[in-house]
């Protein structure tokens, strides 16, 4: 996704203009949100990720794709669990934990949260 794409919304005042939202943006709220649930481990971030992770700058979007999708807004999440936890219910958790925090924060309806366990960390 292009940093040219961007989310729009129409302001609540017909005369204020449009607000924007980056899709970075979802990416770090929809990280920080899965980083406080109980049982989730870890983010998976890319390799080059881990690089730039490495030599000093933090990636606060670690581990979340987000996809501008013909019925809305798509959410893909890498992560380990910790080992012990029931992944169905943490996982079932954090969909909605995500999903409300957005709304929260951003008005924006969320189509689909995708979950993706890459791995258990014992």
């Amino acid at each position: 996704m292009s940093d040219i794409q961007r989310l729009e919304m129409d302001a609540k005042d017909e005369g204020l203009g449009k607000i924007e939202i980056a899709p970075e943006v979802i990416e770090v709220i929809a990280s920080i949100a899965a980083s406080e649930m109980d049982g989730v481990f870890s983010m998976q971030g890319t390799f080059a990720g881990g690089v730039a992770e490495r030599l000093g700058k933090r990636n606060h979007g670690k581990g979340v794709k987000v996809e501008l999708g013909d019925e809305g807004i798509i959410i893909d999440l890498y992560l380990t669990m910790q080992f012990g936890v029931s992944i169905p219910d943490v996982s079932e958790k954090l969909q909605t934990h995500i999903r409300q925090t957005l709304m929260t924060m951003t008005a924006l309806t969320i189509h689909e949260i995708n979950i993706h366990i890459v791995g258990i960390q014992f």
